[in-house]
């Protein structure tokens, strides 16, 4: 996560085996890891005061007479305002630290600690995509769950206790550099290495992402919707987001320049993966 992949198990999109090499944008799945809208409010009016019997009247003396129709004022036109646009949320100006340098090609993943179950793992999954990561300045911002699953398999085939060359974590594969972030970044203490924390920190990044991006290219609408995708990569914000957790925030979106996705191998396949990976079944 958040780093340019290296050493990663590689997952056919139909098919899915296991884990099985390391190459940049590499053709099957498990690629290796990657690393607030204020609405505008107005003062509430106060009611209308309501009228009470005055002192006089209360004793029974005559009020005086109200002005006639023609003496009184005639009330000032008023002038027609165009109503207020929607203020858009402020842009997210935080930002994780580089992506680390590539491992060599000759290392090999391993294994620490116990592997969680599959009913484990979908668990944590659809617990870390139904959260609100941002529920003051965006909490518009739902990751999908066929996103997060997706992104799970293609990272790491599910598999809870694998550790990549580059450092990569568990499900998401996320960085200890990026996990230090983001806990700082949104107030958490999530554990890398629990594999209900590693969930919810690779779905807080794809948020993270979504926030950047979306404030940056797509003027804040943050769908992630795959109907909004064209042929055209770069067209929609979910390949954005899938490249950005793959290659970096850097690598995909920087201020001033074109909207650019450098590895569309990766994206296609999470992309696949998420209407056909095998553990949509699990």
């Amino acid at each position: 996560m958040d780093r340019r992949p290296v050493c990663a198990a590689v997952i056919s999109v139909v098919l899915v085996t296991g884990l099985a090499g390391c190459a940049r944008d590499a053709v099957e799945p498990v690629a290796a890891p990657a690393g607030a809208t204020t609405a505008a409010t107005t003062a509430p009016q106060e009611p209308a005061a309501t009228a009470t019997p005055s002192a006089r009247q209360s004793m029974g003396a005559a009020p005086r007479p109200s002005a006639s129709p023609s003496s009184r004022a005639k009330p000032k036109p008023t002038r027609a305002t165009a109503p207020r646009a929607a203020a858009r949320p402020p842009k997210e100006t935080q930002v994780p630290p580089a992506p680390p340098k590539p491992s060599s090609t000759a290392c090999t993943p391993h294994y620490e600690g116990t592997r969680a179950s599959r009913a484990q793992v979908k668990s944590a999954l659809a617990d870390a995509a139904a959260r609100t990561y941002w529920p003051t300045s965006a909490p518009d911002i739902r990751i999908p769950l066929d996103l997060v699953k997706a992104t799970a398999w293609q990272e790491s085939g599910w598999q809870s206790d694998i550790i990549a060359c580059d450092g990569g974590i568990g499900l998401m594969q996320v960085m200890p550099a990026t996990a230090e972030w983001m806990n700082q970044r949104f107030g958490q203490s999530y554990d890398v290495r629990d594999y209900r924390d590693n969930a919810y920190l690779g779905a807080n990044y794809l948020a993270w992402l979504t926030k950047y991006i979306g404030d940056m290219y797509f003027e804040s609408d943050y769908r992630l919707d795959a109907a909004l995708c064209t042929t055209e990569l770069n067209s929609c914000l979910l390949n954005a987001v899938i490249a950005g957790y793959n290659y970096g925030h850097g690598a995909v979106a920087r201020e001033g320049e074109p909207l650019t996705i450098p590895n569309p191998r990766y994206v296609r396949n999470v992309r696949a993966l998420m209407t056909e990976c095998v553990c949509l079944t699990y």
